[in-house]
């Protein structure tokens, strides 16, 4: 079909737009995602001006098929936008010209400007958009629950500063990225709470003089109310500033775990072994298995941030009310939409295929003296202060260094050299899982508490899954 490319808001220009403007101040490029949010708005609208008597009733039924028609054009790819039509108000609008008559078309704006209009589609959009990240962010806490739960027998080394400190369960650390990405979910939530009005009948910036009912439309549309201040309504993009936040703190929290699967994969960790599916080789070296999944979802945090830094730039210092600058919003939004899916998509197979060398682990968990504070822990309970404890216990270990031993290689009368108060019962502390176990405080590491964790955590996944 050919575009009619004509103007729509050209009666007061008495020259053609240049050729390098229409290219450099076009949006359809990318814009084009909000046709569906674009036509519902459309559909809602035009109901609304029927409803309230503002267009003849006889036009809503044309202008509702014109508009179901041309969805129907654009999913099936049959749709020709044009970038001399700007943006996606601009082509659905010239083609329900062509297909109702420009009389009819011409009355679907009545009572709203293309600022109220596309303050609308984005806010529609982007609420569609966080609810499927939730969406793939539950998907990911389900396999990191399920990891944890068939293996909840295995301990590894905890560490800080990346030195071995206390052995904790694998299942533990596992639960620890779900608690991060719990908290992304519900951060998501909270900006769709925040995206939940209706900005349409905002106008241009002050409003409108026709009798809309804007609650109707709003509660068509899925909104729970309509926005209270018109300039700020058309002006306002922090929901996609706290988006692209939500997004950046979820890409670092993925990085932090993908920090750590680069490392336990490797031949000095050995924790894990990612399939193969997940992993590529080097062009050089036969040998190599690199883990270029996770590798990649650290480097692409950065376009995530960089989305983030773009849209406050953007708003700084921009004046009420709508300014072109805006039209700036939606690449870094679809750029980091992209990246935080795809990211999302492909971690959680990847940690479901993931094979865990436990052996390896619990080998390297009582490694560095690691269960040193329950030691002291063990002489606080025999009555001494804790910072006494902590310098018998330190005495200790600089021994076993010096010396090259293990705790488990001294003899009590060894023991007994540094305090009187070391028993024989100190010998049930010194494994690894005596140390984890040990830990029975509720949000600790002991076996009894990771099982509470991991029940509530299906308690929660029953309550978001559908």
């Amino acid at each position: 079909m050919k575009k009619n490319n004509q103007k729509l808001w050209g009666g007061r220009f008495s020259a053609p737009t240049d050729e390098l403007v229409e290219e450099f101040t076009a949006s359809i490029k990318f814009d084009r995602r909000l046709y569906a949010e674009d036509i519902a708005g459309s559909i809602a609208h035009a109901r609304m001006l029927a409803r309230q008597e503002i267009i003849p009733a006889a036009d809503l039924k044309p202008l509702v098929d014109g508009l179901e028609q041309i969805r129907e054009e654009i999913v099936s790819g049959t749709f020709e936008f044009s970038v001399a039509l700007e943006d996606i108000h601009m082509n659905i609008e010239s083609r329900l010209g062509e297909i109702v008559g420009l009389e009819i078309a011409g009355r679907l704006h009545t009572g709203r400007s293309r600022n109220d209009q596309v303050a609308l589609d984005f806010r529609l959009y982007i609420r569609r958009q966080l609810l499927a990240v939730e969406g793939l962010i539950v998907d990911l806490i389900k396999v990191l629950v399920d990891k944890a739960e068939s293996n909840l027998d295995v301990i590894m080394p905890g560490f800080t500063h990346l030195q071995q400190a206390q052995p904790v369960l694998f299942a533990h650390h596992l639960l620890a990225y779900v608690e991060m990405f719990k908290r992304d979910s519900e951060r998501l939530a909270d900006c769709r709470k925040r995206l939940s009005l209706s900005p349409l009948g905002s106008g241009a910036l002050a409003g409108s003089s026709f009798s809309l009912d804007r609650e109707s439309v709003a509660a068509e549309l899925g909104f729970s109310g309509v926005t209270a201040n018109s300039l700020d309504a058309v002006s306002d993009r922090d929901g996609v500033a706290e988006a692209l936040f939500d997004f950046s703190l979820l890409m670092v929290h993925l990085t932090r775990f993908c920090e750590e699967l680069v490392l336990w994969s490797s031949v000095q960790f050995n924790f894990i072994s990612l399939s193969d599916s997940f992993c590529t080789g080097s062009s050089i070296m036969p040998q190599k298995k690199n883990p270029d999944v996770p590798e990649l979802i650290r480097g692409k945090s950065g376009r995530v941030v960089g989305s983030l830094v773009n849209i406050l730039m953007t708003l700084k210092s921009l004046p009420l009310a709508y300014n072109k600058d805006m039209q700036e919003d939606k690449e870094p939004f679809f750029d980091a939409l992209d990246t935080v899916v795809g990211s999302l998509r492909i971690m959680a197979p990847m940690i479901a295929e993931m094979r865990l060398n436990d052996e390896v682990m619990a080998s390297q968990a009582g490694a560095g003296f690691s269960t040193a504070t329950e030691i002291a822990d063990y002489l606080v309970r025999k009555g001494l202060p804790f910072r006494l404890a902590h310098e018998v216990v330190g005495r200790v270990v600089g021994f076993c260094e010096a010396e090259d031993l293990l705790f488990t290689d001294l003899s009590m009368l060894q023991w007994r050299e540094f305090s009187d108060l070391f028993a024989d019962d100190l010998l049930a502390l010194l494994a690894p899982l005596d140390a984890v176990n040990a830990k029975d405080l509720y949000g600790g590491t002991a076996r009894a508490q990771v099982c509470v964790q991991i029940a509530l955590l299906r308690k929660y996944l029953g309550s978001v899954l559908v």
